[in-house]
């Protein structure tokens, strides 16, 4: 037991948050295995209820089987909670509980607790745990009466009320999962469920310490006190975001006018072509066959797929805030400054540095995927084209859960690689950030001397 102990005490943040996701995701996989009643029909195998469970608790979304169809209410209910805690996280969840009994929050559990507050020194580590359950519940129950009361005269009263929460819960976790077999494109002329469900998604994407600091502001103009400047992380995330939503919104309705879109009227052709835009940054709700799209919306879809959403949020993807300081460093570069500006503030280098390196990462781990798909050969469907093989690795490393009908197809070994990719693109991109964190604020002993490389 000591020598237990001491191993545990050993962990480091971003080992404790690896093996909570690698826990749930194998707690997942035994029940989805060997609790009863849970399917319609014959039980998952070992290889699809380990699919099912990683894309459930790494909230991407990606089904082998039908999830309104092949799962029963309780198989539904199971799906949820790991989608719940997987958006949560379950470090987050456990620290909130030693929070509420009064007990002192771990040194593991305030390592990655406060990984986001360093943006938002203003905001302490029990406050923005207690925040991130009160506004998921809070964000979630509102989405859930909403959707209810939009479904309700439709579906009926009492049956509306079971898709509305699953609904609300995937998509503020931007999961993705439905429990209707064509996802939302039954919805395709509901302006108002589409609405709902994009603001939902926006809010989870947006990241727990955004809201909290906007909330803020909230509160002090409503006390009548001086409020307090954006936070250049708060600042960039909404700009950002703002861009993407609108220029992908343009860009969706150029594309799709006369396409996916042509049946549509003038007024649910903006609108989908909204929430296209809105759901390609990791939700994976989908009101169009993407396999019947263009090539050029797939492109921008996969574009906006590897941005994703912003930090310390429910969202996959590089992040907004990478894209940006990688745009910014650019911009930086050409005007020949020294270090990169934002809001009349300069980012660190090392923040910068860290950047660049996940960047980096992301798109390597992105090829590799692709060349191995592709290399895998084993696609069920020989004639599935390249960008559906493409499609397919990007909205798994990046949490999305959209696809051009590839995943029902995709082999036992194929499913594997989905597998380890949507788990890598969950938990790394936070332990990579952690571990450069930790790598570049370490001082070297000694500097080697300067040579220059010719690049450009």
């Amino acid at each position: 037991m000591a020598l237990t102990s001491r191993s545990r005490r050993k962990l480091s943040a971003p080992e404790a948050f690896v093996g909570s996701f690698l826990g749930l995701i194998v707690a997942g996989t035994l029940a989805l295995r060997w609790l009863p009643g849970l399917y319609t029909g014959e039980p998952l195998g070992w290889t699809d209820a380990a699919f099912t469970a990683t894309s459930a608790v790494c909230v991407t979304g990606l089904i082998v089987e039908d999830t309104a169809t092949y799962f029963t209410f309780e198989g539904q209910l199971l799906l949820l909670a790991l989608i719940q805690l997987g958006g949560l996280g379950m470090l987050t969840l456990t620290s909130m509980v030693i929070a509420a009994i009064g007990g002192r929050l771990s040194l593991r559990s305030e390592a990655v607790a406060s990984s986001a507050q360093e943006a938002v020194p203003n905001v302490p580590t029990r406050r923005l745990i207690f925040g991130i359950v009160r506004f998921t519940l809070l964000f979630e129950a509102a989405g859930a009466l909403l959707l209810y009361v939009a479904w309700a005269p439709s579906m009926g009263w009492r049956e509306a009320a079971w898709p509305a929460a699953f609904h609300s819960v995937s998509a503020f976790c931007n999961a993705g999962f439905s429990t209707n077999a064509d996802s939302l494109m039954s919805f395709q002329r509901s302006p108002f469920t589409l609405g709902i469900v994009s603001l939902l998604i926006v809010a989870g994407g947006l990241g727990f310490v955004v809201v909290e600091e906007l909330l803020g502001r909230y509160r002090d103009r409503s006390a009548g006190r001086r409020r307090r400047r954006l936070s250049t992380h708060t600042q960039l995330v909404l700009s950002v975001s703002a861009a993407l939503l609108a220029g992908g919104w343009v860009l969706f309705a150029v594309f799709e006018w006369h396409g996916v879109l042509a049946d549509l009227g003038v007024g649910h052709k903006l609108t989908n072509s909204l929430f296209m835009s809105v759901t390609a940054r990791t939700a994976g709700f989908n009101t169009i066959d993407y396999a019947a799209a263009t090539d050029s919306a797939n492109l921008l879809t996969i574009l906006l797929m590897m941005v994703g959403g912003s930090p310390g949020s429910t969202a996959g993807g590089m992040k907004t805030t990478t894209f940006a300081l990688l745009g910014l460093l650019a911009w930086s570069r050409l005007r020949s400054q020294a270090s990169v500006t934002v809001a009349n503030r300069s980012v660190p280098e090392e923040t910068v540095q860290r950047a660049v390196g996940l960047a980096v990462l992301a798109t390597a781990v992105v090829m590799a995927g692709i060349f191995l798909l592709a290399s895998f050969g084993d696609l069920l469907h020989k004639g599935d084209p390249f960008l559906g093989r493409a499609f397919e690795v990007v909205s798994a490393v990046n949490t999305v859960g959209l696809s051009m009908n590839v995943t029902p197809h995709l082999s036992p070994g194929a499913r594997w690689l989905i597998i380890v990719l949507m788990f890598v693109g969950r938990v790394g991109p936070l332990s990579l950030a952690a571990a450069l964190r930790a790598r570049l604020a370490r001082p070297g002993k000694y500097r080697l001397a300067h040579e220059d490389v010719v690049v450009g």
